[in-house]
C-alpha cells in the first residue's frame, strides 16, 4: 500500500488525498482520479465552486503525493 496520510488534519483533505492514491494504485488515470477527487471535495463542500475545488485538489495532490510533503497546507477552513 501507499503512504499513511493520517497526519492530515482536515477530513476533506485526507479523504481527497487517500482517494487519489487508491484510485491511482487501482489503475485509474491521473485525469480520471483528479476528477473523482474534485467531485469528492464538492461532496464535503457543496458551497465550493468547481474552480475552487480543482485548485485545492491540485494543491493537495501536488503537496502530499507528488512532493511527498507532510506539513500543513493552505486550503479550506474546515476541521
Amino acid at each position: 500500500m501507499g503512504r499513511d496520510f493520517s497526519h492530515i488534519a482536515r477530513r476533506c483533505e485526507r479523504a481527497v488525498v487517500t482517494a487519489y492514491r487508491e484510485l491511482r494504485e487501482q489503475g485509474s488515470g491521473d485525469f480520471s482520479a483528479f476528477g473523482a477527487c474534485t467531485a469528492l471535495y464538492r461532496i464535503h463542500h457543496p458551497e465550493s465552486s468547481v474552480n475552487e475545488a480543482r485548485r485545492l485538489v491540485a494543491e493537495w495532490i501536488d503537496h502530499h503525493i507528488v512532493r511527498g510533503e507532510t506539513g500543513p497546507t493552505d486550503g479550506c477552513l474546515c476541521d
